[in-house]
């Protein structure tokens, strides 16, 4: 059997869950923001390591090029997603 202060236990636990879970719900889009960053900046230098590779450079200027592209793009990505949250009430 529970009793009056197992409730109250419950509801305590019950309301730090909520809070927690009201954390993940906030922080969700600047994790994704963040996850599309680094994303971004891995995958377009690798696609740019795999052209050097294709065609024999002996500099790796094509990877420079697809880490600019990427770290652009992702950064553009990133403070779209975290300014336009900013805004929001």
């Amino acid at each position: 059997m529970t009793g009056p202060g197992d409730r109250e236990r419950l509801e305590r636990e019950e309301k730090n869950r909520s809070s927690l879970a009201e954390a993940y719900r906030k922080a969700a889009p600047y994790t994704a923001a963040s996850t599309s960053l680094v994303v971004a900046v891995g995958g377009c230098t690798w696609l740019g390591h795999l052209a050097d590779e294709h065609w024999g450079s002996k500099v790796p200027w094509l990877t420079l090029v697809g880490a600019a592209l990427g770290m652009t793009a992702g950064f553009i990505s990133f403070f779209k997603t975290v300014l336009g949250n900013a805004k929001k009430p």
